[in-house]
């Protein structure tokens, strides 16, 4: 049986324990890892390692030893509760051990925990798991958590009662980083608040976050539109010694205000120009951006983009004799001075 991509994180934090396991696969191994955990520790509770109610197996020790399984699977532990075998790096080739160990399964033996990887739908072991009344299976897609799963996500690192313009913050940031680096965001959050009574905001978020080189551009870009020109050239220092390079830099500039002219020249005026943005963006950088942009106006835009556009042609010029950062920095500064202006 097939779980559907709703029912997979609800199943994973509540899992059916009448049942006798559970497949799950995907391309991407950590969102795998992280529903293999979530479903083993609501199965087993704490402890179940110490206890030994938790044995690990791997795919190649089943080709190895096809009735490891059936052995692992009737063990009879020391001490009381439910006991799980996890088998990681499942394939096709160990289909038959499951079949055999599956065959003869009662509500006496320990649970079936599967991970596997990309599993087409002509896969064997997909099919015997999606074929057999005991077992469900779990296809866990590269998307982005849900606002729930991020609630739940943050409800077990201890942070609860999540105000809804904090939440669409991490509904964006997990969009951006990887389920792995999100789920240590929501550890270091508890940490990170865990004398705090205040409600969570973005400025946490923000000093939890993860630094990336993609969140270094995203700093300049907005140094450079909010006119703050003494700081564009550390800001550009640093940028160059994580190796960005200027062509990259002035791309990144002409996408932002490209962005911000497509705002500002909205019929309905910045704020609805914002809306209509597509990705969509929300929380604090949609302020941002509408900020921005009605400080610019459409016009002084349009000239900003058009000193962008000589920048490139410029850098790309077979006879350019300055250097390419400096003529990137330059025309930062250009764009800050022009964004002090008032009108």
């Amino acid at each position: 049986m097939k779980l559907s991509a709703r029912e997979v994180d609800g199943y994973c934090a509540r899992p059916d324990t009448g049942r006798a396991g559970l497949l799950i696969y995907g391309n991407d191994g950590m969102r795998v890892a992280l529903k293999r955990q979530q479903v083993l520790a609501a199965l087993l509770g704490p402890g179940a390692e110490e206890e030994m109610r938790l044995t690990r197996l791997s795919g190649a020790d089943l080709r190895k030893d096809p009735a490891g399984l059936y052995d692992a699977l009737k063990a009879v532990g020391f001490f009381p509760g439910l006991r799980a075998v996890h088998v990681e790096d499942a394939t096709d080739g160990t289909a038959p051990a499951f079949e055999a160990a599956l065959g003869d399964w009662t509500p006496d033996d320990a649970r079936l925990v599967v991970t596997a990887g990309a599993l087409k739908a002509s896969s064997k072991l997909r099919k015997l798991f999606e074929g057999h009344p005991a077992v469900l299976t779990a296809a866990i897609y590269d998307e982005p958590p849900s606002r729930a799963e991020i609630e739940r996500m943050l409800g077990a690192a201890g942070l609860s009662a999540v105000p809804s313009d904090a939440l669409a913050t991490l509904e964006t940031l997990a969009a951006e980083i990887g389920p792995g680096a999100f789920a240590q965001v929501a550890e270091k959050l508890a940490l990170y608040k865990r004398s705090d009574s205040a409600p969570l905001t973005s400025d946490d978020i923000s000093a939890c976050a993860p630094q990336t080189t993609d969140a270094a551009l995203d700093d300049l870009l907005n140094v450079v539109a909010e006119a703050r020109v003494a700081e564009i050239g550390p800001l550009i220092r640093r940028l160059e010694a994580q190796g960005t390079q200027a062509v990259g830099l002035c791309i990144g500039a002409t996408r932002h205000f490209r962005t911000l002219y497509a705002a500002a020249a909205d019929p309905g005026g910045p704020r609805a120009g914002v809306q209509k943005l597509r990705p969509p963006v929300f929380g604090p950088r949609r302020d941002r951006l509408e900020r921005q942009a009605g400080q610019w106006g459409a016009a002084r835009l349009q000239t900003a983009l058009t000193v962008l556009t000589d920048t490139d042609l410029a850098l790309r010029s077979a006879g350019a004799t300055a250097p390419a950062m400096a003529l990137v920095e330059r025309a930062f500064i250009r764009l800050a001075m022009m964004g002090q202006r008032r009108v």
